[in-house]
């Protein structure tokens, strides 16, 4: 007989526990309701659409989510403050981070990875049949929370759904700020010279939405300052042992250039997998 779920329960964890960690009043879980995962939503709206440049759908405007039809088959982590308080100062806890997950195995069964949307991966999935990949999107932390503690509940808890799945490979599309890529002229210039992804791992952003990212010759590429304008979260992914696709995309509804990250678990470095197993990244240097 099929085990049922507990009531408002839509989703399964295979094994994982819904609660992860906790650091003082901030607790790492996994969004399991409806009430959730629309929380984690609310917040994606605020970061995205009301703070960002990003422009909402009808829907998405009327209900002041930030509503994906990917959201109904992917994992989300979500980080909860438990001594948040509202406007009238009372203790209401709150979604202040998360993080959506969408392994292979599930994105075959559905329609696929998002970030098929904008990269040519299907070659890549095709060179690696034996290694089970995982998508990570729709990252975003409140800007008051921006701290250490959160991001590293949030990279202890990837790292945990990682290693219960056996995943081998993350990809991803991580995001500047702006659509005009000619003034992310040196940081994409800096992505293809030094971490743009070679042989096996390479992919391609689709022919139609291309933008290449050579914009540079390699020898005027100052790192120091290409660094300096590149996010936070590209910076911390190149530190796992990131590469990056070919060719860039400009996302109009949410007023972004998207690159392509391709972490394969085998290249994360041993000092960051020292401190995966302990429980947690080094989150200042991910962070930095």
């Amino acid at each position: 007989m099929a085990a049922i779920k507990p009531r408002g329960i839509v989703r399964e964890l295979n094994g994982l526990p819904r609660s992860l960690a906790r650091v003082g009043s901030l607790e790492l879980r996994f969004a399991t309701t409806k009430k959730e995962i629309r929380k984690a939503q609310r917040l994606r709206y605020r970061i995205f659409f009301d703070q960002g440049g990003a422009v909402p759908d009808r829907l998405s405007q009327l209900q002041r989510r930030d509503i994906c039809p990917f959201d109904r088959v992917c994992d989300h982590l979500i980080v909860v403050d438990h001594k948040a308080r509202n406007r009238y100062g009372r203790i209401k806890p709150k979604v202040v981070g998360t993080y959506r997950l969408l392994r292979q195995d599930v994105a075959e069964r559905g329609n696929g990875f998002y970030s098929a949307q904008e990269f040519d991966i299907a070659p890549l999935l095709a060179r690696h049949p034996g290694l089970r990949f995982l998508e990570l999107g729709r990252s975003c932390v409140l800007p008051e929370y921006r701290s250490k503690r959160t991001i590293e509940l949030l990279w202890r808890g990837i790292w945990m759904y990682v290693q219960h799945h056996g995943i081998d490979a993350m990809i991803g599309c991580a995001s500047f700020e702006g659509v005009d890529p000619d003034k992310l002229a040196l940081p994409l210039s800096f992505l293809h010279h030094k971490a743009r992804a070679q042989g096996e791992w390479q992919v391609r952003a689709l022919e139609q939405r291309y933008v290449g990212m050579d914009y540079l010759e390699a020898h005027t590429v100052s790192a120091r300052r290409a660094l300096a304008e590149t996010p936070t979260l590209i910076k911390g992914y190149l530190r796992l042992g990131a590469m990056i696709g070919e060719g860039a995309v400009v996302d109009h509804q949410f007023g972004t250039t998207d690159v392509l990250i391709i972490m394969p678990v085998a290249r994360i470095d041993e000092k960051y997998i020292d401190h995966f197993g302990g429980g947690s990244p080094p989150v200042n240097e991910l962070a930095a």
